[in-house]
């Protein structure tokens, strides 16, 4: 199962207004859960260990303001490019529209998460190596 393909069940998950939808082909499965949440920071459900639980808890009653990068989809959020490499921005790093934020891993495949914009980093939401859902906010930066 391809990436295209999980965009075409997120998109319909969307279009239909469903919380849950489960696909099977061939010896491929998946199932996508949304989150009806709108831009506040929540621990994932079910699948995260108990140690991410309990750091994002105090932020979920957070206001986030500024530019805000999600995560187009469900998958592992990775800082560098490989675990001895520095972190692809820091706090305080200028970007430019189409810099590389960081990697979201889903199904093995590296994705780039890209700068939509430019601006300044503010904060990154998320730790490495950590679960992310569609739609997360990963990155907040100023314009």
């Amino acid at each position: 199962m391809d990436i295209k393909k999980i965009r075409e069940l997120v998109d319909l998950m969307e279009e239909k207004d469903l919380l849950n939808l489960e696909y099977g082909h061939d010896d491929k499965y998946i199932s996508l859960t949304r989150n009806t949440a709108v831009q506040t920071v929540v621990a994932p459900q079910a699948v995260a260990p108990a140690t991410t639980t309990a750091t994002p808890a105090p932020a979920a009653s957070k206001t986030i303001s500024g530019k805000i990068e999600t995560s187009p989809m469900v998958g592992v959020f990775y800082s560098a490019p490989s675990p001895n490499d520095p972190p692809f921005v820091k706090v305080g790093q200028k970007v430019e529209a189409g810099d590389t934020l960081g990697i979201i891993e889903a199904m093995k495949i590296m994705n780039p998460l890209e700068a939509t914009q430019s601006g300044i980093i503010e904060e990154i939401l998320v730790s490495n190596a950590e679960v992310v859902e569609f739609g997360q906010p990963v990155i907040r930066y100023k314009a």
